[in-house]
């Protein structure tokens, strides 16, 4: 459940349909007070060179690459595609036509799936899915009256691994309780997952076979959404971590409720062991979707700190030791869920950019350019 919340926020603005890779056809058309945009690539984002958009409609998020750099996996909801909830795709970048084209479904288009990451070799994919408990969409809750917003943590979800033809091979993660956002070392060795089967979300590490389980972070709060970084030596992770007495009490009650409140988060590094343990941003506000750059020395992350209406999500990278904040996307209300490719030469992202003036969310693929 990592980008339901984001996506649902209210948004302010309208965006009309059009494709394209340069700014040079970007503009606005005013309509009285609603002004419509076509852009997928804005002048400020330096570190982008041609961007393509890939998926056309609906929710689509969480598009990690394979381990040759050929295929992307993601979610999505897709109305075109006859979705009630989200559900994992592949798709090979050499002829994605996804406009067009439904591309291979993953997962068993049953109950909820989310998190997916190809295994090495690139024949199989992992993802969690709530299927086995449930094969109808699980409910999502109502706004709170006190206008917070929480977020559900299904207890169906377990972690499988499927075939690119979409048959489940294994069932790697069984366990009572929620298990998720699971992520594979790019040495092919480990994966990292989250899980509350200690009474709190934690991050685990396992081998590739689901062997060999270690629990690895141990503070209070909502930790997840790992990634390896380029060598496999350490975790980036976001946290929310309640300070006070009050945003403890707070946070424990939600999670006896199988919710959790995701608008405080922060980004941390540890050695894959756990040990190390380094809180990166001190920014406020909601910073998550981390992902090492690919030279380890540097993060990409989402985050609406610098939002005054706090819904307008930017990527920004930042150096491990917390210097040298930059922000990279500069779209107006969404962008998120960064990955690079494994040779470091494109960025897989999310984005509300040019989506026809509704509340779609789509995938993006840029060609990376350091300055």
């Amino acid at each position: 459940m990592r980008f339901l919340f984001f996506l649902i926020l209210p948004l302010s603005f309208l965006y009309s349909c059009s494709q394209g890779h340069r700014h040079d056809y970007s503009h606005d058309h005013s309509h009285g007070s609603t002004k419509v945009k076509t852009t997928i690539h804005y002048d400020q984002e330096v570190h982008f060179g041609e961007v393509r958009q890939l998926t056309f409609g609906g929710d689509n998020a969480e598009a990690y690459f394979s381990f040759d750099n050929q295929m992307l996996v993601f979610q999505s909801n897709n109305p075109a595609w006859d979705l009630s909830c989200d559900q994992i795709f592949y798709t090979r970048l050499a002829d994605s036509h996804m406009d067009t084209v439904m591309p291979q479904m993953i997962s068993t288009g049953l109950g909820r799936t989310t998190c997916s990451f190809f295994m090495p070799g690139d024949t199989t994919i992992l993802f969690a899915s709530t299927h086995q408990g449930n094969g109808s969409c699980p409910h999502v809750p109502e706004p709170r009256e006190d206008g917070k917003y929480v977020w559900p943590i299904y207890s169906d979800y377990d972690i499988y691994v499927a075939d690119l033809k979409g048959n489940i091979i294994k069932t790697l993660v069984e366990n009572p309780g929620y298990d998720a956002e699971a992520t594979v070392s790019p040495k092919g060795d480990k994966i990292v997952f989250t899980s509350d089967r200690s009474g709190d979300l934690e991050l685990y590490t396992m081998d590739i076979d689901g062997s060999n389980v270690k629990q690895i972070t141990f503070e209070l709060g909502y930790d997840g959404g790992a990634f390896f970084s380029p060598d496999g030596s350490k975790l980036v992770f976001r946290s929310s971590r309640p300070k006070t007495p009050e945003e403890q009490q707070e946070y424990k009650d939600l999670l006896k409720q199988g919710l959790v409140m995701p608008t405080n988060m922060e980004i941390y590094v540890c050695n894959v062991d756990g040990s190390d343990l380094r809180q990166i941003t001190h920014l406020g506000k909601a910073n998550w979707a981390p992902y090492f750059h690919p030279s380890g020395e540097k993060i990409l992350f989402s985050s609406n700190h610098h939002s005054k209406r706090g819904y307008q999500f930017n990527l920004f990278m930042i150096n491990l030791d917390g210097t040298g904040l930059q922000q990279i996307t500069f779209d107006d209300t969404f962008d998120a869920f960064p990955m690079f490719s494994f040779d470091g030469k494109k960025l897989a992202f999310s984005s509300n950019r040019n989506n026809g003036g509704t509340h779609d969310t789509n995938i993006f693929l840029a060609d990376w350019k350091e300055e």
